[in-house]
């Protein structure tokens, strides 16, 4: 066996972070998950930099904020620039290949791999450019298919998971990966939405004994931002009792067909003799409300949305030990650089991320400020959330925030900020969560350079009847599907 630390993240796509028997949920069932956190760490306050697919992984593999980086949105994606980990751990001898769901610009640019097997990005170059028209927004007519796709058999999505699974045990099984260090980035797609799911999985759960969404019947919360983004994202338009219920087996479902691509992934670790000398990282994308609140798959604050599941295991990770201390994906690139022992460059070190392993080893700290902000489709201002122990605050430009003690709310069902009148602790809250934003950013600046560079965008797409007719879709084409899209471009 080689000496050396290897480093696999895999990544899921919409898992929420609650959806694991190893989180508590009494009904999902996620055995090979379970059995990772119990010979590792879950980092119980793990959250996304950004509540949408191409903005957070553009976080993720830059390591920084997307304020910092300007990639707002889905739109606008991840270029190679600047520089990510992946390219630094291979600029340092590394091996670095990704298998699966990428959501950057193009395999055309340097992203920091080795070598991309089977990527997914978003489509032509561009992406979903109907969310940039946040000041004009159209008519979101993609939102039935949600409900609509809801239903038993295999998807272009559960295909491409086991394409991808395939690759990953062929890539691991192959001796090759003894003669150099390596990394490894295995992206699924599942349980993202086309909620269709293989009929072996959704034979696990009865939908007559699905669990309720917080909040079940009650409407959405009682806030300008939230009414807007409902009323773009309006999928629970779709959604009577029986189809929810049959939705959420059918998520369920697909997150434990997940789980089992993932199991295979491990086995194949274990397999070639590589699993005692690799850190495994377990980490989704964000999370999927699942009619929580009125609201289906992402784009708010609350921890169904901009929570994720973190599970971590391998060489200097303590085994079955759960961190309350706030993490972030961007503390991935940190990690990376950490478990390969990449020395920090005057760049790295100024990143915002801290190891993971690090964490792990530590104490819990209460003080770690945990972040998110949205500037996608569907919201008519910036959203920014910061969270620091039980306090979660959530900020809204030129509206009023909201404010929730998640140690006596989990569900997040009692704003708290409406008491700010009568209850000194709620306005110490409120001073100390604004403290720590401005801390991170200046929310109203950043809030006008995200309009202003959207502006620009939709100017060089071609305006907005360009962006309103341009890739229209619900959920972004498998390699396979683009393919086929392109050449029927190309003969027309």
């Amino acid at each position: 066996m080689s000496k050396h630390t290897n480093f696999l993240v895999i990544i899921s796509d919409e898992h929420r972070k609650d959806a694991m028997g190893c989180a508590g949920h009494p009904i999902v069932k996620t055995p090979n998950l379970d059995a990772l956190a119990a010979r590792g760490t879950m980092f119980d306050a793990a959250y996304t930099p950004s509540p949408m697919c191409v903005p957070t992984r553009a976080a993720l593999a830059s390591g920084d904020w997307v304020h910092k980086t300007g990639n707002w949105d889905s739109a606008t994606p991840y270029t190679g620039h600047p520089r990510s980990w992946m390219g630094h751990l291979r600029d340092a001898g590394r091996e670095v290949v990704s298998i699966g769901k990428l959501h950057f610009r193009s395999g055309e640019d340097d992203n920091g791999f080795s070598q991309e097997i089977l990527p997914m990005h978003v489509v032509g170059g561009v992406g979903w450019a109907v969310g940039l028209l946040r000041e004009n927004p159209p008519p979101y007519d993609s939102a039935a298919e949600l409900a609509g796709d809801v239903g038993v058999g295999s998807s272009t999505y559960s295909d491409y998971d086991l394409a991808i699974t395939d690759a990953a045990e062929t890539w691991l099984a192959d001796p090759a990966r003894e003669e150099q260090p390596w990394a490894a980035f295995v992206s699924l797609v599942s349980p993202h939405y086309p909620l269709t799911c293989p009929e072996e999985w959704y034979a696990m759960y009865d939908p007559a004994e699905m669990d309720l969404p917080v909040g079940y019947g009650k409407g959405i919360p009682d806030h300008p931002e939230l009414r807007n983004i409902k009323n773009f994202f309006h999928y629970d338009d779709y959604f009577d009792e029986q189809k929810m219920r049959e939705a959420k087996a059918a998520y369920y479902g697909l997150t434990s067909f997940m789980d089992d691509c993932v199991g295979r992934v491990l086995k194949s670790l274990e397999d070639s003799g590589q699993l005692d000398n690799t850190v495994v990282l377990y980490v989704s994308d964000h999370g999927d409300m699942m009619g929580d609140q009125g609201f289906w798959t992402k784009q708010v604050m609350y921890e169904a949305s901009a929570g994720v599941p973190m599970i971590a295991a391998g060489p200097g990770i303590p085994s079955g030990r759960r961190v309350a201390t706030c993490t972030n994906l961007i503390d991935i690139a940190a990690t990376a650089r950490d478990v390969c022992g990449v020395l920090d460059d005057e760049t790295s070190a100024a990143l915002p991320g801290v190891s993971l392993r690090g964490i792990a080893n530590a104490s819990d700290d209460p003080d770690r400020t945990g972040f998110s902000e949205y500037h996608d489709g569907g919201s008519k201002t910036g959203t920014f959330m910061v969270r620091w122990g039980g306090w979660k605050y959530v900020h809204y430009v030129d509206q009023p925030p909201q404010l929730f003690d998640l140690n006596t709310d989990p569900d997040e069902q009692m704003n708290r900020a409406i008491d700010r009148v009568n209850d000194a602790d709620v306005q110490a809250a409120l001073i100390e969560g604004k403290r720590r934003l401005h801390e991170i950013c200046d929310p109203e600046a950043v809030n006008a350079r995200a309009f202003s560079d959207q502006r620009r965008k939709i100017a060089e797409l071609g305006g907005e009847e360009a962006c309103r007719t341009a890739f229209v879709f619900n959920h972004t084409p498998t390699p396979v599907e683009q393919a086929e899209m392109h050449e029927q471009q190309a003969a027309t």
